[in-house]
């Protein structure tokens, strides 16, 4: 395999370690400047050219952008995407998890546990926001922020008042955020690559710091993670379209509270302390994705017109809760069940003798029309609709456009 590492820093420990990874496993790998490629589009030949010598060979693409340049990388990582290269992470699924709000409404949206937050833009909605996400202490955060920066605890209202209007005035936007007491200067990082964690840590932070980032100081310990908090590491990754990413979680009282998932994640702090060969998984997995890749999804929904991937939930009063999945007749109007999600549990395959629940959600795909009718007329009104048809918006494991 040739692979291609966008890198800014090839000098930088994570850099470094991916490069090692690669070559002693035989591939061949560069560090390419990301900024150093030109993009050139003609009709039928979209073509990449690196410090004016055209681009052809490569298998694969391990992007590692950073927040400066999101704009220009995510150009070129979709320019190799259309020339039909491998990436780790798309450009779809960086562009996701680098805006923090868009983000956390993608999450939000898919069940995922995430810490109450607002967001606004009128002086007169900030006082109703903070109360709304449960008064003061409370975490202000700029929207593109990265290793803790712009990120602020404010004490008090008064002090969330004046932080927020200064932010504004400097024209950026902020996010208000329901402080997580019991799990203060404390949080987990979960390293993912494809649907497992490879490596997980606690990041404890130091003194009066509240922010845990390494960064900043805080110290890292190992950690083996429950499995509810590997699933909802594992599932976040997949909602945001990625495939290699770093889910940093607060462990709430109520469970895990997804605060960022990262497309870039760094390595030596999470090697470091726990002494895996985290570049090893990486490469790894994006080998086995050059010698068998996944069947490209966009291909089967376009040719089969009228199909697509649709999320079904069933809410408390539902007529499917306590029919088997054979019961509610979703395979007689060509609908089939791909993944029963029950909580924490992710199901594939769910078998059709399976009884559902209230609150399961069903990831199906078949005719878009039919699980429209699925859903009665009265539930379909609702402000959150049960169906949602992915290919629109596409968020979910699975959809068209996760994978770009």
């Amino acid at each position: 395999m040739k692979l291609a590492i966008l890198s800014r820093s090839p000098g930088c420990y994570s850099t470094a370690r991916l490069i090692e990874a690669a070559r002693n496993r035989g591939h061949d790998a560069e560090v390419l400047d990301t900024i150093k490629f030109a993009i050139d589009l003609e009709r039928g030949a979209p073509d990449l050219y690196y410090r004016q010598k055209q681009i052809e060979d490569f298998d694969a693409v391990l992007p590692r952008i950073g927040a400066s340049i999101t704009y220009y990388g995510t150009a070129v990582v979709r320019q190799f995407q259309e020339m039909d290269v491998f990436c780790a992470n798309t450009a779809h699924g960086i562009n996701n998890s680098r805006d923090k709000l868009r983000s956390l409404q993608l999450l939000s949206r898919h069940h995922v546990g995430i810490p109450r937050t607002t967001f606004v833009h009128s002086k007169r909605d900030v006082l109703p926001a903070i109360e709304r996400v449960g008064g003061a202490p409370v975490v202000i955060k700029l929207i593109e922020g990265t290793q803790g920066i712009g990120v602020l605890l404010a004490d008090t209202v008064k002090q969330a008042e004046a932080i927020i209007e200064l932010l504004q005035s400097q024209k950026q936007n902020v996010l208000i955020q329901k402080f997580v007491a019991e799990s203060k200067g404390r949080d987990i990082r979960a390293f993912v690559v494809g649907d497992r964690v490879v490596a997980a840590m606690r990041r404890v932070a130091q003194g009066q710091e509240f922010r845990s980032n390494v960064h900043r100081g805080g110290i890292a310990e190992r950690v083996e993670l429950p499995p509810e908090y590997v699933q909802t590491a594992v599932r976040a990754t997949q909602i945001m379209g990625l495939q290699v990413a770093g889910v940093d979680m607060l462990e709430g009282n109520s469970g895990p509270q997804i605060m960022e998932v990262n497309s870039s994640p760094g390595l030596e702090g999470i090697e470091t302390c726990t002494g895996l060969d985290v570049a090893g998984a990486v490469i790894e997995y994006i080998a086995a994705q050059v010698d068998f890749p996944e069947i490209d999804v966009r291909q089967r929904l376009t040719v089969s017109k009228g199909y697509g991937v649709s999320e079904i939930y069933i809410p408390e009063g539902s007529k499917f809760v306590g029919k088997t999945i054979r019961g509610t007749e979703l395979y007689e109007h060509d609908i089939n069940v791909l993944t029963l999600y029950r909580g924490t549990k992710v199901i594939p395959n769910p078998k059709p003798d399976r009884v559902l629940e209230a609150n399961d959600k069903l990831l199906c795909f078949g005719k878009l029309e039919a699980m429209r009718g699925m859903v009665p007329a009265k539930t379909r009104r609702r402000r959150r609709p049960e169906i949602s048809d992915l290919p629109a918006d596409a968020v979910s494991a699975g959809t068209a456009e996760d994978r770009d």
